[in-house]
């Protein structure tokens, strides 16, 4: 029987077979390592185009096929999978945004540059909060705009005027 991962959504019924589990919008198949005459366990997250972990997988006793999966296997193999999933979540979010604090007539504020990836007009937005978490500057910039601290106060003593205004 053959499963395709890419058609399940996590409404679908739970499948345990010993080469292939799918739970909860989750699917884990055991596959050919391409790297040498073992195996390896292919975790998918229901929607993704892209499994979210391959990581190898143990020979059955007769040395030559897969051990059958099992559920603790499957569940640690998606923990394993949603740690790595929320990892690369936040190191792009920390990618499309920077922080700088800055201090200017004896008020901090924090302000911010978060990129926009808009296919067609890609630019990024600089804005700025005062200590109440009011927003006191935003204007859209550039793309490629360069932001530093130093940036950051200028603007500040601007009043956080738009930037090319």
């Amino acid at each position: 029987m053959s499963h395709d991962p890419q058609e399940t959504t996590p409404a679908e019924p739970d499948v345990m077979e010993d080469t292939y589990w799918r739970k909860n919008g989750w699917s884990a198949r055991v596959i050919k390592n391409e790297d040498d005459d073992g195996w390896a366990v292919e975790i998918r997250k229901a929607g993704l185009a892209e499994p979210a972990l391959i990581s190898p997988w143990v020979m059955g006793r007769d040395k030559k096929n897969p051990k059958p999966f099992d559920g603790p296997a499957f569940t640690t193999f998606v923990k394993t999978a949603s740690e790595v999933l929320e990892r690369s979540a936040r190191q792009r979010d920390a990618a499309m945004k920077k922080r700088a604090s800055v201090a200017w007539g004896g008020i901090w504020y924090d302000v911010t540059l978060e990129q926009i990836p808009d296919e067609y007009e890609p630019h990024a937005i600089l804005s700025a909060l005062d200590p109440q978490g009011k927003r006191v500057g935003h204007c859209r910039v550039p793309a490629n705009f360069k932001f530093s601290r130093d940036i950051a106060t200028e603007w500040a003593k601007n009043e956080f005027r738009a930037i090319g205004a």
